[in-house]
């Protein structure tokens, strides 16, 4: 138990409601939550002494989500970085993951999604390379998928909409929609950001490389 209260959670989220209700979430299962309404008082209070993670917002006023990254990666910090947020379109999640996030999970959360997710990311602060397997089942998923799923996918995790990717393969919209649906499900991905972390994770797509649309 003395260990649990010694892994910390950062949660930096300017929305006092979403900060509070977090906060509580965790503490419900033993863990030490700290919260901060902005990125620079997180900043300047942060540690790197216990093992720790950091519950993300993407927009806030001041120094946004994504700007604290990069400050938190200048500094040489080894928190993983979890980003919350209600803005989750495809070049802000491929920036988040391309700055080292460890995972992008969409408001309103599921708290289940939520609480797994910061302990793999405990984990990962305590043991590195134990992470470097996942990308292994993620594989045989993709493997799985038919062609014309593989299709969509890539398109897809790459930012277009269903339209474009309608009019990149000649077919309607309603049948994207069709397959996608199906590549959601094989790849067990709960929700696009989800799908664009695999993607990287396996090197389906070159974040780097990418650019936001």
């Amino acid at each position: 138990m003395e260990l649990d209260r010694q892994q910390r959670v950062y949660v930096v989220d300017d929305d006092q409601g979403m900060l509070d209700s977090t906060v509580w979430l965790l503490e419900s299962v033993g863990l030490q939550a700290l919260p901060f309404t902005s990125g620079q008082a997180f900043l300047d209070h942060c540690l790197e002494e216990l093992p720790a993670c950091v519950l993300l917002d993407i927009r806030m006023p001041g120094m946004g989500g994504l700007a604290v990254q990069d400050a938190l990666r200048e500094r040489g910090s080894k928190l993983p970085v979890i980003f919350v947020s209600a803005h989750a379109d495809v070049p802000i999640v491929v920036r988040a993951f391309r700055g080292g996030a460890v995972d992008f999970i969409e408001k309103p959360y599921n708290e289940q999604l939520l609480l797994d997710s910061v302990q793999r990311a405990l984990r990962l602060y305590q043991a590195p390379v134990v992470d470097q397997r996942q990308g292994d089942p993620v594989r045989e998923r993709m493997q799985q998928l038919t062609a014309r799923e593989r299709d969509v996918l890539l398109p897809l995790v790459q930012g277009y909409s269903n339209r474009e990717i309608a009019e990149q393969l000649g077919i309607s919209v309603k049948t994207v929609d069709l397959y996608r649906s199906r590549v959601m499900k094989r790849m067990q991905a709960t929700s696009l950001p989800a799908l664009v972390g695999m993607a990287i994770g396996v090197g389906l797509i070159e974040p780097f490389k990418l650019q936001a649309r």
